[in-house]
């Protein structure tokens, strides 16, 4: 069950309700235009002083910070989950090299005279 709280008025919404998909609130700017999804997430206090205090540090704004570690956390877990990706990039990677010719020097390194 999930708790929503909307002008002190409590509702209480099943996510296991089937059919009950989640979405992100859209709200619409001035201009009429769309604004980016927005998403509410409750914390526990310790976790949030770390993000907060991981924001102050990197100059940042608590929400932009926790979207740049949402992103990064979602890089690495797509890069975990899908492991093949990874090698198929290293196969690539060597095939390249053995494609390409080795540039071999010829002949005895050459002295360089530095004019004084």
């Amino acid at each position: 069950m999930a708790d929503t709280t909307h002008d002190s008025v409590t509702t209480l919404v099943s996510i296991s309700a089937p059919g009950f998909h989640p979405l992100p609130t859209r709200q619409t700017s001035s201009s009429g235009k769309s604004k980016s999804p927005r998403i509410q997430v409750v914390l526990p206090e310790g976790l949030w002083e770390r993000l907060s205090a991981a924001a102050e540090a990197d100059s940042r704004t608590v929400s932009n910070m926790a979207k740049v570690l949402i992103q990064q956390g979602l890089s690495q877990w797509e890069q975990a989950a899908n492991p093949q990706s990874n090698s198929e990039l290293l196969r690539d990677q060597l095939e390249r090299q053995q494609k390409s010719p080795l540039k071999r020097l010829r002949g005895l390194p050459r002295r360089i005279r530095l004019n004084r």
